[in-house]
């Protein structure tokens, strides 16, 4: 290995946050120590490392040439599965389990990878060099911090499915799922709360997005329902094109000890371990789960379910064929 220059010597540390200013890619690095990454989702993990006392008084920014030499010094873990998803289907849930067994690194929407993924929609001229600082950035999250740490599992925000090319032609060895589950539920979900793919114009350029959208001229149901089909649309295509693996919502927590075990490095005796972590709610640890899908389904009203067979029914239904076919 590589002697790693020591003002370029990032153990113990993990980037937080890659943006732009004056035309050039900046990248915000936060001290975790040994500290693993357990709660619902990165930035959760970033709030409690920024309240110690170290990240109070040093911070570190870079360019993004510093996550190219950390990796040529101190190679991380390579991914072992990417977890693709349609958004309020049990991809939290996926995480908080595999989360729970001591030898995975589970990153949840990390944000800077996020950033780097859509970075060529917003300035075109990196796109050459987004392959490597991709594979950078997730080297320096597959650093082992506690020394025996052997899978890195990457959850991706949503809207990433438009960026799955990019990551197969990277790891094109790595297992990629994709999780769903009724588009009439996800849509239900998206209406009472909505994320921020919901909101038009709120998260930036995304592969949600296509000329002449006509967002003004939707309601709020179908504009909704448009982009759970939009993103079940390209879910399907990951599976159908790319060997991605379909895994729907009513299957879990089972199907993690059962048909996806031998995917994401799953033993026998992990199983206990998993069922404990699956009686709590993934986005608040602190609260005993209880199934919503019913509530969901009688809520929804007769303009809902006109627009899902508009634009979700066909895809959720070859997503089910495909599924039920392996």
């Amino acid at each position: 290995m590589a002697s790693v220059n020591p003002e370029r010597d990032f153990h113990g540390w993990l980037p937080i946050r890659i943006w732009q200013v004056d035309g050039q890619w900046r990248v915000d690095w936060c001290w975790f120590g040994s500290q693993r990454l357990t709660r619902p989702f990165f930035r959760d993990d970033v709030d409690l490392a920024l309240r110690l006392p170290f990240n109070q008084a040093f911070r570190r920014e870079t360019g993004v040439d510093a996550l190219l030499d950390w990796q040529a010094g101190s190679p991380g873990l390579a991914p072992s599965a990417f977890i693709f998803h349609a958004s309020r289907c049990g991809s939290t849930l996926m995480a908080q389990m595999l989360a729970g067994l001591q030898r995975n690194i589970v990153l949840s929407e990390p944000p800077p990878l996020d950033s780097l993924l859509r970075a060529p929609r917003i300035e075109p001229h990196i796109a050459a060099q987004q392959p490597a600082l991709v594979a950078a950035l997730l080297s320096a999250f597959g650093q082992r911090r506690q020394g025996d740490e052997q899978h890195l599992l990457v959850k991706l925000d949503a809207w990433n499915i438009f960026e799955a090319s990019l990551l197969q032609a990277l790891y094109p060895q790595t297992p990629r799922l994709f999780l769903y589950r009724d588009p009439l539920e996800i849509a239900v979900s998206q209406l009472r709360q909505p994320g921020l793919q919901r909101v038009p114009g709120m998260l930036g350029p995304t592969g949600l997005d296509a000329r002449a959208d006509d967002a003004d001229d939707l309601s709020v149901v179908d504009y909704t329902c448009r982009m759970v089909g939009r993103l079940l649309n390209s879910g399907l295509e990951l599976c159908l094109q790319h060997d991605g693996i379909p895994v729907n919502y009513c299957e879990l927590p089972e199907a993690l000890w059962t048909r996806l075990a031998p995917t994401l490095g799953v033993r026998d005796s992990d199983r206990e371990r998993l069922e404990s972590i699956a009686t709590f709610d993934a986005k608040q640890p602190s609260m005993t789960f209880s199934s919503d899908t019913h509530g969901k389904r009688d809520s929804a009203g007769e303009e809902l379910r006109r627009a899902i067979e508009r634009w979700v029914r066909e895809p959720y239904e070859r997503l089910e064929s495909l599924r039920l076919s392996k």
